[in-house]
């Protein structure tokens, strides 16, 4: 068993999300949100460069050598999978690890809103998960897969960087594909994908524009595609895509994406009340004429305004979320009004009034009216 297998398995039995390992820090955790050190010394550079390298092939460590930043999947020795970051900083070298649990959970666990479980229902175009780093959007994916491996007989091909869960086939073929293991890109993924007869294709994360574009004929001639990209509103994933290509093909991306482009599902991960546990926040986006139109007009910026209106739709804001869980006394209205984007209608709901002056100090100013001058 590798040294490095205690501190996971430690790690495990506290129910964190992340073990952090860096030189000249003790191990942390990361609880609930929140990055607690355990009680061990301070993480020397030799000593953690012989926890890392127990668990790297020759290969990874040949990679890394070199200089590179490494990503991989690792199973411990006490059970556990975990995904897996080695990087490189100023005081040596430095590895945080994300733990994927055994069993793919169900979007029903997920407490997601019913709309999510309709997508699935699709049979072509693109379905975006967004949201920023550690917000459970592999998850959400992997909770959206295992659905559909349970309930229709399909060819399912996902990219991964690196896998995470490990789906078994049930009613449907489920393909997993590893970035440098399988295949040397996502976009090159995605175009082998399209030559293997899928029924789905999930693209682990939409990161550049050969990828975007790859997705998007695979989402025109007759797939479902699933992705994602580190996008914090339903707005910005819309301009992300269309900033990401080329200008020349500026009308061409916003036409995919007002005919192909199903929902955009941006979550946050909100504390419940007893501090335990934290759940999925969604804003949503459902296509329709109306945003279609804004989307080829170039006026996103009133996409906000058909969310807000669109409940029946299954659409919502991440603020209208957000209000609707904390009067269901689901998540925590402190940490909920830190992600709140209009805090204003949130401030009645903190109990710690501390954090009114200090989020409200880190606001920026609004902007000052013009003045008439005699030039």
């Amino acid at each position: 068993m590798a040294r490095i297998d205690a501190f996971l398995k430690l790690g495990t039995q506290q129910g964190c999300s992340d073990v952090h390992l860096a030189v000249g820090v003790p191990p942390m955790l990361r609880m609930h949100g929140d990055l607690l050190p355990i009680k061990f010394r301070e993480l020397r550079a030799a000593e953690l460069d012989g926890y890392i390298s127990e668990i790297l092939t020759r290969s990874q460590n040949e990679h890394f050598a070199k200089g590179n930043d490494l990503d991989f999947s690792y199973v411990s020795g006490e059970g556990g999978r975990f995904r897996v970051n080695v990087y490189r900083k100023d005081t040596g070298i430095g590895a945080t690890f994300r733990s994927i649990p055994s069993e793919v959970p169900t979007l029903e666990k997920l407490a997601l809103p019913p709309i999510v479980t309709k997508l699935c229902d699709f049979h072509q175009g693109m379905v975006l998960v967004t949201g920023s780093t550690g917000t459970g959007k592999s998850t959400t994916l992997a909770a959206m897969i295992d659905h559909l491996n349970q309930t229709r007989r399909l060819n399912i091909i996902s990219l991964e960087d690196p896998i995470e869960f490990v789906h078994a086939s049930k009613q449907s073929q489920v393909i997993q594909r590893e970035l440098g293991t399988h295949i040397p890109s996502f976009a090159e993924g995605v175009r082998a994908a399209m030559r293997e007869d899928p029924d789905v294709i999930l693209v682990g994360e939409l990161r550049d524009a050969d990828t975007i574009s790859m997705a998007m004929t695979a989402a025109e001639t007759g797939h479902l595609v699933l992705g994602t990209l580190h996008t914090t509103s339903a707005v910005k994933t819309i301009d992300r895509v269309i900033d990401a290509l080329p200008v020349q093909e500026r009308e061409q991306t916003k036409s995919f994406l007002a005919q192909s482009l199903l929902a955009v599902v941006t979550q946050v991960l909100v504390k419940t009340p007893e501090g335990h546990g934290r759940r999925a926040i969604c804003e949503l986006l459902m296509m329709t004429k109306a945003i279609a139109k804004l989307i080829q007009t170039e006026q996103t910026h009133q996409i906000p305004s058909q969310l807000q209106m669109g409940r029946d739709l299954g659409m919502q804001l991440l603020d209208q979320a957000l209000l609707a869980a904390i009067a269901a006394r689901t998540v925590d209205p402190d940490d909920a009004y830190t992600y709140a984007v209009e805090k204003r209608a949130f401030q009645k709901y903190v109990t710690d009034t501390t954090m009114l002056s200090k989020l409200d100090n880190l606001a920026p100013a609004p902007p000052v009216p013009p003045t008439n001058s005699a030039d």
